[in-house]
């Protein structure tokens, strides 16, 4: 049994956002680093110790768009909660607004602190035990989004949902959510 923290989670989880350095070499590329975006995700997804087929037993609903993502999820998340009473539910969705936690979901409540440190320290602990990348260029751990999504996919799988409803995060063909192979419904 893990001694570690949710605030010891949240703080590791802190380390990863983006600085400015990396901003600026993103720009200065042109975009081309974009284009490792989802190999790096697979990669990172089996440093972990999953296949992205492994996703599809998920029932992905995938949620895009400009705006209303957020409110699609929540109502998408009550609709098949109440139609599908023995069902889990996992909704993943951002920003959040007071916890990191409250980004993930099963059956409409956060993932409590303790769950969240559980399933974060685990996703954190293969990452850093797993170092062995296919790609040379590919970032030792991801950063902020992508672990959150990582740390989403893992507990869902972990948690046996029913279905999980995905909101991309900032969309496009490069977005981290788009690892998933089969989802049952995009849009």
């Amino acid at each position: 049994m893990s001694t570690r923290s949710y605030r010891e989670a949240v703080d590791c989880l802190n380390s990863l956002q983006s600085n400015a350095a990396t901003l600026e070499a993103v720009r200065a590329s042109g975009g081309r680093l974009s284009q490792f975006a989802i190999p790096e995700m697979l990669e990172y997804l089996g440093r972990i110790g999953y296949h992205p087929d492994q996703l599809n037993a998920l029932n992905v609903i995938h949620i895009t768009g400009t705006k209303g993502k957020g409110s699609t999820g929540a109502f998408t998340d009550s609709i098949l909660r109440q139609a599908m009473p023995g069902w889990k539910v996992g909704l993943y969705t951002s920003p959040h607004l007071v916890a990191v936690r409250e980004r993930i979901r099963i059956d409409g409540a956060p993932l409590s602190e303790v769950q969240f440190a559980k399933h974060f320290f685990e996703v954190w602990d293969r990452l850093k035990e797993n170092d062995t990348r296919a790609m040379e260029k590919t970032p030792p751990m991801p950063g902020y989004f992508r672990f959150i999504t990582l740390l989403a996919f893992h507990a869902f799988l972990e948690g046996k949902v029913n279905a999980a409803i995905l909101e991309v995060g900032v969309g496009g063909t490069y977005d981290s959510t788009n690892i998933v192979p089969k989802p049952v419904v995009t849009g």
